[in-house]
């Protein structure tokens, strides 16, 4: 057996790279590389503007991680090479380019340098929101039955709306694209000189099916003529479960990455689904929370049911020979940064310094002191829109039950208690259409770094919550799959079981729910649904308001158009 596995976890902001040990699962190394480019949501590198909603990224800092920090773990580690199983990575998505015949990015040609259409769309470029609605509108009016699959509608922020973005507003960059891909299978198309597509992103991000395959051309005729041929020219190529090998790195991947040529690479995968074997669960009945910024919840069945503004059930979309359920919230850990950056006062940063402590520790210490209700405040949690159930960026934040009493902390909390009430509704959906959910797993950021949290999420959705061990999850994951890919032939892991077996960490302590908050929580819910079913399905208001916040904004970048209906 080998000694070791490396997994790239491509976040939005940077890449790490994680050296695993295939005995145990510790992380003896890592190294992370922040995007030069970062998150392009203004312009691009040479000043054209963009515009409402735009996130766009540089496809060569996804190189430039790769070709640092993996050669800087090897390194740091001192590790041998040749004692290298595979690599693998993850990313997050749906974070997808156009690409040339030879899979070179578009925005590498400079004759499209200048069209933001050529660039990488990150995935929380939410643009095309109103191609999504066509596109829903379209699946409805037919009776498309894949749109099932994916809670009645599909999300601005993946790949059929972005491409049809990029048919509708920036026909020559459409014409000369080979193929649309998502940013992870085109990094691995960088390590091996073959491109494959992986389960995960094809099936909940572009919509295909195990047997099915992607929505017909019939559907995608009637929403726009370029994209009868969209999965035939565009989305072409194989599409691989997680854990197959994609190929091997190639000589000159080998000489940037310090890796040997030839080694086992892992079909790409998404940061929040490599996570779930990571931390142990590879049975169903047992949800994943991936917590950081956002939270994406994971769940896996034997049986493919549709529930309402899920983000998908895919087979061989998490684990092999499972339907994997994903849903998610589009803002957490970003609604209480938002919170201390615009909200707290003076006092508190100074009481804070005196402490020694940060506002976010201040913050939950007195957050941490109030019972459920105490306050009289409750809040929907929609400051980047709801992915799930309701499915909507248009939607928006709320505190209800303010008054001139109301203190920072109490506001903190309803924010906390919010984001765990977001989570109960999809925990609720999911259990009530026919997918138990029996406990919760959480990785991440946020179960590291506040107890009161995940206190609060057990209480609220009255389920035990166990916390992973590791600190690095996704690459975790990542390197987990490359052993798989490798295979015990190779001095990997025949199977994602047997890897789990040996390298997936949990915490001893668990969070388990409290019977005497139970009762409270439940009437606090009870008012967080009656808010969450007036704004999200009955009233008009909060999409009303967005129209006046976005008049003063630019709406169309460069090469802008319209839908054509």
């Amino acid at each position: 057996m080998k000694q070791y596995a490396i997994g790239v976890d491509f976040g939005t902001e940077s890449g790490r790279a994680v050296l695993v040990s295939l005995e145990d699962g510790r992380e003896l190394a890592e190294h992370v590389t922040p995007y030069a480019h970062g998150v392009m949501d203004t312009a691009l590198p040479d000043g054209t503007k963009l515009g409402h909603e735009w996130a766009l990224q540089h496809p060569q800092d996804y190189l430039d991680v790769l070709f640092t920090s993996v050669p800087a773990v090897i390194k740091a580690a001192d590790a041998d090479p040749a004692d290298i199983a595979g690599i693998g990575i993850d990313f997050t998505a749906c974070t997808m380019l156009p690409v040339d015949e030879n899979d070179r990015p578009l925005c590498f040609h400079n004759k499209h340098k200048h069209d933001p259409h050529s660039w990488v769309k990150l995935w929380k470029h939410h643009a095309a929101q109103p191609h999504a609605d066509h596109l829903n509108e379209r699946a409805e009016a037919m009776g498309e039955d894949f749109i099932h699959r994916f809670g009645g509608k599909l999300s601005s922020e993946w790949m059929l709306a972005k491409s049809y973005q990029i048919a509708d507003e920036a026909p020559h960059i459409y014409d000369e694209a080979d193929k649309f891909v998502e940013a992870a299978d085109w990094v691995i198309s960088q390590l091996t000189g073959t491109f494959t597509r992986n389960s995960c992103t094809a099936g909940y991000k572009a919509a295909w099916h195990k047997e099915d395959g992607f929505p017909p051309a019939s559907f995608f005729a009637s929403v726009h003529p370029k994209l009868e041929n969209l999965v035939s020219d565009k989305l072409k190529g194989p599409i691989l479960p997680p854990g197959a090998k994609a190929g091997s790195i190639t000589a000159a991947a080998a000489e940037k990455t310090g890796l040997p040529e030839g080694l086992p690479v892992a079909v790409a995968n998404v940061d929040a689904h490599v996570s779930v074997p990571a931390v142990g669960v590879v049975k169903e009945g047992s949800m994943v929370m991936a917590m950081g910024t956002s939270i994406c919840h994971m769940l896996l069945g034997k049986e493919e049911t549709y529930a309402e503004g899920i983000c998908g059930v895919v087979e061989d979309g998490i684990l092999p020979g499972y339907y994997g359920y994903e849903a998610g919230q589009s803002a957490v850990g970003d609604i209480f940064a938002w919170f201390v950056d615009t909200c707290v006062p003076a006092s508190l940063t100074e009481e804070a310094e005196e402490k020694g402590l940060s506002i976010h520790e201040l913050l939950t210490e007195k957050a941490a002191k109030l019972d459920p209700g105490e306050s009289g405040v409750v809040a929907l949690d929609w400051w980047n829109g709801n992915r799930s159930t309701l499915v909507d960026t248009q939607l928006s934040g709320l505190f209800v039950g303010m008054t001139l009493q109301t203190k920072p902390e109490e506001l903190y909390r309803a924010l906390l208690e919010a984001t765990a009430f977001g989570t109960k509704q999809i925990v609720e959906t999911l259990h009530q259409s026919g997918v138990p959910v029996n406990d919760l797993y959480a990785c991440g950021g946020l179960p590291r770094k506040n107890p009161l949290l995940m206190q609060i999420y057990a209480d609220v959705t009255e389920r035990p919550i166990y916390t992973a061990d590791s600190v690095q999850t996704p690459a975790l994951g990542s390197a987990m799959f490359a052993a798989v890919a490798a295979g015990e032939e190779n001095g990997g892991f025949a199977t994602i079981t047997d890897a789990a077996a040996r390298m997936a960490r949990v915490k001893d302590d668990v969070y388990q729910p409290s019977l005497e908050k139970r009762d409270a929580y439940r009437d606090l819910y009870s008012a967080y649904k009656e808010l969450h079913d007036y704004f999200g399905r009955s009233s008009g208001l909060m999409k009303n308001l967005l129209r006046g916040r976005t008049k003063t904004q630019t709406t169309e970048p460069a090469g802008g158009g319209s839908i054509e209906r």
